[in-house]
């Protein structure tokens, strides 16, 4: 099972490396959100990319330290789940933001999982 766990935390890693590549490469923010990435929103968009990066970075932390996991399971389904529900209320719009939603789409199966053995681990 711990294998099946870490396996879980590695693909919600994976999940977040395409938007945290941007704060390294921010002529990223073009391909991935069709956005020039001169200006006030490139720039937050940029911002956007440190900030997955530290999502990134919890979720390798939770698939090798126990420790972490309850805590990176919140920081990660706000992320995920978060998105999908901007997303909607936003009336689910075409382009890349429909990319983004269907990725975080199937991210909810490793992230169930994850909840799933973090609550399991602390009974």
């Amino acid at each position: 099972m711990e294998f099946a766990t870490k396996l879980a935390w590695l693909l919600l890693a994976a999940v977040h490396a395409a938007p945290s590549a941007v704060a390294f490469a921010p002529g990223l923010v073009e391909r991935l959100y069709g956005v020039e990435r001169a200006g006030a929103v490139g720039l937050l968009l940029t911002h956007r990319g440190a900030l997955f990066l530290a999502v990134l970075s919890v979720s390798v932390l939770a698939a090798f330290d126990p420790g972490a996991r309850r805590a990176a399971a919140l920081v990660v389904g706000i992320s995920i789940v978060g998105y999908l529900i901007l997303y909607a209320a936003a009336g689910a719009l075409d382009g890349p933001l429909r990319t983004v939603a269907l990725v975080d789409v199937a991210a909810l199966a490793p992230l169930g999982f994850v909840i799933w053995r973090a609550a399991a681990d602390q009974a």
